[in-house]
């Protein structure tokens, strides 16, 4: 059977604006991407994964793209972009790029033009009158980012659909148009030597209809727009038409999608989905309400993807969740072990595993962030609504952090220099994590126990071990907090054993009668 190049490699995501800073000014750039290729060669990455580099309102740090065809001046120039894919390639590491497709920036030339009633754009978004002669919204649905997803603009008489942010309007895929653009935008990149994309929130693309929803605790209307029958359709049509004709790598965030719907997006339409339900096992119906580990609910939602579905996306961490050690590990008592038992679910598992900045040196969350320090636009909206529920100041604080993705943006830990040598300026966009000076790239390196070491390490054992990187997965049924499972290919088996506790565990007989 022939594999996939994805299904041998390490993915990296990379934070463009966190990662390496060249020029001073507290902002990574793709200079400073460059200049760590080596560092990454040497960790075994295959793929990098950047979000996105697009020229940007930076409402939402580039998820908010205002043009698909620039790069954002603060990141560098397109000369730049070509020279990071070209370097990369001749280490042997490709390049995917994040898609944002959902939406756009408002500042989009597309939706500025929309704004005109008669534009042959006005139909690439969602225009709608509203209620009761037009002083209230369309319906009443909401932002994930909170208040209404409808804002009204008096110049066109309406109010646009933004599911996320106000800056963050959503385009209409029901027009055809809307096709044919963003298929040119695949094709421009993929023709540039990209490998392929990580598609953002791509399963909700498909509004079905704009009626009313049933109330929701959280976010209200998304029963309208996750995972319908329009979306699967869409991607198809993409997959015929573009990715079908390039040797590429196409990964969809696909949030809260179940096993039938995986399945369905990884024939034809995609080839690999991120499930959340692994890193949400600590989610108490909504995500500022945090429970402790289950160890055994982890283990179960890791198992039952392995069961369900042939090739996983295998992560503990991105740019939009707190850090994995914080939630699943230890930052005390056993920092390094149970970052290095991360390390071993995440590069035995069945799948293409891909790894975030800083995972791989054991980052952790900071301490604690004050308001004059947030940077995400969810922060700002939390720290309005909470305290409207009788939450005191710091009862808020805590609960804003549990899923600040501010935790995840920190800067990479370099050195134990100014600003963990991140930048050679005074200022940085986020603050530097405190732990900077234990942990970072400069002190691991020189560590054979280190956490780097570590990941290195099993990298290279994972690559050199066709077992782990096309076998099949066996789960070995135990009891509680013991996480077990054979890895099989030709002939070969590897035997995976983890203690998913800081206590010492009995294994079970038929567990002890293997080891």
């Amino acid at each position: 059977m022939e594999h996939k190049f994805f299904q041998n490699q390490i993915v990296y995501q990379i934070y463009p604006r966190s990662f390496c800073d060249s020029n001073g000014d507290g902002i990574g750039d793709i200079p400073g991407i460059i200049s760590k290729l080596d560092y990454l060669k040497k960790l075994g990455v295959g793929i990098l994964w950047l979000s996105p580099v697009y020229k940007t309102a930076n409402a939402d740090f580039g998820y908010d793209v205002s043009d698909y065809y620039s790069i954002n001046p603060e990141y560098g120039t397109m000369q730049d972009m070509l020279h990071l894919i070209e370097e990369a390639k001749r280490k042997g590491i490709r390049i995917v790029m994040d898609l944002v497709v959902n939406h756009t920036s408002d500042e989009h030339e597309w939706f500025q033009n929309s704004i005109h009633p008669s534009s042959p754009y006005r139909d690439f978004y969602y225009w709608r009158k509203g209620k009761k002669n037009n002083t209230e919204p369309p319906n009443n649905w909401t932002s994930n980012f909170g208040g209404s997803a409808w804002t009204y603009v008096p110049e066109a008489n309406a109010y646009y659909l933004h599911v996320f942010g106000k800056k963050q309007p959503d385009l209409d895929w029901h027009n055809p148009r809307v096709l044919e653009e963003v298929e040119k935008i695949l094709r421009f990149w993929l023709d540039k030597g990209v490998y392929g994309f990580r598609c953002d929130v791509i399963n909700q693309i498909w509004k079905e209809d704009l009626k009313d929803a049933r109330k929701s605790l959280w976010v209200t209307g998304q029963e309208k727009y996750l995972m319908k029958e329009g979306n699967h359709r869409i991607l198809h049509q993409i997959y015929e038409d573009v990715f079908s004709r390039y040797d590429c790598m196409v990964v969809g965030e696909t949030y809260n999608v179940d096993f039938k719907n995986a399945r369905r997006f990884t024939d034809r339409e995609l080839d690999l989905v991120f499930q959340f339900d692994t890193v949400n096992s600590d989610k108490f119906l909504v995500p500022i309400f945090k429970t402790k580990f289950h160890p055994k609910k982890f283990k179960k939602t890791f198992f039952d993807w392995q069961r369900e579905l042939d090739w996983n996306a295998l992560f503990l961490e991105n740019h939009d969740q707190p850090r994995s050690l914080n939630r699943f590990g230890d930052t005390k008592k056993y920092y390094k072990e149970s970052a290095k038992e991360l390390a071993m679910i995440l590069l035995t598992l069945r799948g293409t595993p891909f790894l975030y900045q800083g995972e791989e040196i054991g980052m952790a969350d900071y301490p604690l962030f004050q308001p004059e320090q947030y940077r995400d636009p969810v922060d700002f909206w939390l720290l309005n609504l909470l305290p409207k529920f009788h939450f005191s100041k710091k009862k808020t604080l805590e609960l804003i952090h549990n899923c600040n993705r501010d935790n995840a943006r920190t800067p990479m830990q370099w050195g134990k220099g100014n600003n963990a040598d991140f930048t050679s300026g005074k200022e940085t966009w986020l603050p530097v994590n405190p732990n900077y000076p234990e942990i970072n790239v400069e002190i691991e390196e020189k560590d054979p126990d280190s956490i780097l070491s570590f990941y290195r390490q099993l990298i290279e054992f994972r690559k050199e071990n066709p077992a782990l990187l096309y076998g099949n997965f066996e789960p070995i049924k135990t009891k509680g907090s013991i996480m077990a499972f054979y890895r099989s290919y030709q002939g070969e088996m590897l035997f995976v054993l983890l203690n998913l506790t800081k206590k010492t565990q009995r294994l079970p007989h038929k567990i002890s009668s293997l080891v």
